[in-house]
């Protein structure tokens, strides 16, 4: 299987795509609580303060039809996971965290059909749903197929929190198909405390060791013998008996490991070199990775992003070069790209086409563009736009803005203005400001005039040199000429329509609108500009970047995100609106 990138929902994809037993791990960082979206593209928001953007996942984990019919499927299908369901019903009700138990049920129950016998899932997740997130594995896997609950350090404080404890730490549940799973014991370095604590002892050609027990932790009478050593002393085994077989007892004596006891009836024990440790058994407490501050070289802006460190432990304790990972909620990529960089094939699935393009360029910079493959589920025609427009109206609004390349997406919450979708700048001469252009998406049906002619009173107040009208179908004669009146753009780029319409339909069979030449543009031309020192002479030819004169904050109630693909250099994708 070569690697696959999906866009769409992860229910119907694991259903469509996945064959059973054909995953050897899967890792899933879904969202934590019934008030975070189905991605993790925003900060989970309010819901008095929701953006139309975040509405959809809203809905998605609230109490409706999709989660009754999901509930009623599971409960059909009996066993645990229906009793377990059917009692958190009665005692949760039809709420939002009713919700997304049975969403994620019904995905954790195609996950574990997806894995081979010898297969793990590891499920990160908070303090919010955690308890309840257990019991359905438990229903779904059966509670012996439990392995650990890892906690991972992921902050050292919080000190906006009053009455109550900080939470600085996640859950990883890790669960298996079966009884024999991959596990590749990992280990972490000794600290230096340890090192001088515990190796005190040195050879003469300098190796430091110390002297680990040769009794057995388990009764073993098949390895309970009397010991002749080489200094003419013979022991006697712990009364569970020996560690290793008299063959091995006998190799460490003829290399010098042995370490005889100072007084009589003392016990034998075995030298450990420190050169030779691997270091200390990995537990189920891990402190040892942070998490990504902004500082952090490989950030690349989702508010829930994980260090790679941590996928890479994972992924390498249970899976082998070759097999297969599956991450259903795959976000900004990064189980993918630390399953790329172990040499092992991998799926990745993600509802938002924002997340479809942060990972193709995250994947693109870091191991070149031949090892991305193409992501399925992005329309490809007009009958599939039109699909995703019924489905998800606020994906199509993404979606053709990604189409139109503009730099940045708005995010839009309630009582702000929706007119402005995307933005995209253009050069406009020399030693002239570069131009803007907006664009307003409309996935309905229900499209007319008077939303071509509000849009032109956009492009007015925003002082706008063009605008983009997209929508699904063609557009009607009233439409056009509400376009028309806008006349042209100020441009220097010959007499270009100030705002035209896109139709879907039209896109597809090859009519283009007319638009001025487009750049990729630099990640500092829509940062905060830096106080620089006035030089003795401007260049003429210099073009101005629209943010560096205005700040780069957008208006209140606005969030704004960078366009992977129209913006040249990484940085921080998203401004938080003021």
């Amino acid at each position: 299987m070569s690697n696959k990138l999906f866009f769409g929902d992860n229910l119907t994809v694991l259903r469509e795509h996945v064959p059973d037993e054909s995953v050897d791990l899967v890792y899933l960082d879904p969202p934590f609580n019934s008030q975070a979206r189905y991605n993790v593209l925003f900060k989970s928001p309010r819901e008095d303060v929701a953006s139309a953007q975040v509405a959809a996942f809203l809905d998605f984990w609230s109490w409706g039809k999709e989660a009754e019919a999901a509930f009623h499927d599971l409960m059909l299908r009996g066993g645990s996971t229906a009793s377990f369901l059917g009692a958190f019903r009665n005692a949760l009700g039809e709420s939002d965290m009713m919700a997304y138990l049975v969403m994620m049920a019904a995905r954790i129950s195609e996950l574990r059909r997806a894995l081979k016998n010898t297969g793990s899932l590891y499920l990160h997740c908070d303090q919010t749903a955690g308890h309840y997130l257990k019991i359905i594995i438990d229903g779904i896997f059966g509670p012996d197929c439990f392995k650990s609950e890892i906690t991972w350090k992921r902050s050292s404080s919080h000190g906006n929190v009053s009455a109550n404890y900080g939470a600085l730490t996640d859950s990883i549940f890790f669960v298996t198909r079966g009884r024999n799973y991959t596990w590749n014991q990992q280990y972490h370095e000794f600290s230096d405390d340890y090192v001088a604590g515990k190796f005190t002892n040195m050879d003469p050609d300098g190796r430091r060791w110390q002297s680990v027990s040769l009794r057995n932790p388990a009764l073993r009478p098949n390895l309970k013998y009397n010991y002749c050593a080489s200094n003419g002393q013979k022991y006697e085994p712990h009364p569970n008996g020996w560690a290793v077989k008299l063959e091995r007892m006998q190799a460490y004596d003829s290399e010098g490991r042995l370490h005889y006891p100072a007084r009589p009836g003392g016990q034998l024990r075995v030298k450990q070199y420190l050169d030779e440790s691997k270091g200390v058994r990995l537990q189920n407490l891990w402190t040892d990775i942070p998490a990504l501050n902004s500082q952090a070289k490989e950030r690349i802006g989702y508010p829930t992003q994980k260090p790679i460190a941590l996928l890479e432990r994972i992924i390498a304790t249970s899976s082998n070069a070759g097999d297969i990972i599956l991450d259903p909620f795959c976000g900004c990529g990064t189980s993918v790209h630390a399953a790329e960089k172990l040499g092992r094939r991998w799926m990745g699935i993600d509802v938002s086409i924002h997340a479809i393009h942060v990972i193709e360029k995250r994947l693109s910079e870091a191991f070149g563009p031949d090892r991305v493959p193409k992501a399925s589920g992005i329309p490809a025609d007009f009958e599939t736009a039109a699909r995703l427009a019924a489905s998800d109206p606020f994906q199509f609004q993404w979606w053709a803005n990604y189409l139109v390349g503009v730099h940045i997406l708005k995010e839009v919450k309630k009582g702000a203005d929706r007119g402005i979708d995307g933005e995209l700048f253009f050069p406009n001469g020399p030693g002239r400001p570069y131009g803007r252009m907006l664009t307003s998406v409309k996935a309905g049906k229900n499209v007319g005039p008077a939303m071509v002619r509000e849009f032109r009173g956009v492009l007015e107040r925003e002082k706008a040199e063009m605008g983009l009208f997209i929508c699904l179908d063609d557009p009607t004669a009233a439409m056009e000429k509400e376009a028309v009146v806008a006349g042209f753009a100020p441009v220097v780029h010959g007499r270009v329509p100030r705002l035209q319409i896109v139709s879907m339909r039209e896109w597809f069979a090859g009519r283009r609108p007319q638009l001025p030449p487009v750049e990729r543009l630099p990640y500092a031309a829509f940062s905060a500009p830096k106080p620089i020192k006035k030089a003795n002479r401007a260049d003429p030819n210099a073009p101005e970047l629209p943010f560096s004169f205005q700040g780069g904050k957008p208006k209140p109630g606005i969030v704004q995100h960078l366009n992977p693909l129209m913006v040249a250099e990484r940085g921080d994708d998203l401004f938080s609106a003021g």
